[in-house]
């Protein structure tokens, strides 16, 4: 297990928890009590954890983990998640790609389709995003016209969020809203831990002509705080196979779209 790894597993026991002692962690990851010590010192530094004298404890951990801590988490099923999802791009389209961990992986898909490269007489790819890392990653590739909305940085995701970036997603019209979410039910739709993300969520996907929800099967039924758009709103659904078969046919009586990978 590699270090971030690490970090995730032990900022998600002490979001449950809320302590845990050296021993404990060390047994629970299979590491050595130097390791889980030194772990421990440099969450606290980044002010992840309060540190205490054997352990640590759940000193303002969100349960909204950073970006950078989830990378480890289900990775083959977002790699043929992201796969499937760049499949339903055409060349000369215009989409957009909101920020997390699964949605990187459909840029990452994009950005290796060389039958996206412009020919004469047509248009490329245009992708609209408003997370930095999927743009940091897309802008290296020529034959992709990144447009990168407006807004202040939230760390947790790299996304930009706020008014800023409202102006910008009013002017423009997108043929697929590729958004990635925290949650997603048949009834309650398609969700967000977040307020912030959820506005710039729920504006791309009012400005798309389709919206393709992206989701592992793990946040298949659930809810979080904020609702990014109704469940009539969706047109697809790709996630895998982990997902619930009641949510499945909920969504496919809801008339959804739905791609099991």
């Amino acid at each position: 297990m590699d270090r971030y790894a690490r970090w995730n597993t032990l900022l998600e026991i002490l979001a449950e928890t809320g302590r845990i002692t050296v021993e404990e962690a060390a047994e629970r990851l299979g590491v050595s009590q130097a390791t889980i010590r030194r772990d421990f010192d440099q969450l606290s530094q980044q002010q992840m954890i309060t540190r205490t004298r054997g352990g640590a404890v759940a000193g303002g951990i969100s349960y909204d983990l950073p970006l950078r801590y989830k990378t480890a988490r289900h990775v083959e099923e977002k790699h043929r998640i992201g796969t499937a999802a760049a499949g339903l791009v055409s060349p000369g389209q215009v989409i957009a790609l909101n920020g997390g961990t699964t949605i990187t992986e459909v840029a990452r898909s994009l950005a290796m389709r060389t039958d996206l490269v412009a020919t004469p007489g047509s248009t490329g790819l245009t992708i609209v995003t408003n997370a930095l890392n999927i743009a940091n990653e897309l802008i290296v590739r020529p034959h992709l016209k990144v447009v990168v909305v407006g807004g202040v940085v939230r760390p947790q995701s790299y996304e930009l969020i706020g008014p800023l970036a409202a102006p910008i997603l009013r002017e423009i019209t997108l043929d697929i809203a590729f958004l990635g979410v925290d949650a997603i039910d048949h009834k309650l739709g398609a969700t967000s831990h977040h307020e912030g993300e959820a506005a710039i969520n729920a504006l791309m996907a009012a400005r798309a002509r389709k919206v393709v929800v992206i989701a592992d099967g793990s946040k298949i039924g659930g809810h979080a705080f904020a609702r990014i758009c109704p469940t009539d709103r969706v047109h697809t659904l790709v996630t895998d196979g982990n997902a619930p078969a009641e949510q499945l046919r909920g969504f496919e009586e809801a008339g959804i779209r739905v791609i099991v990978v």
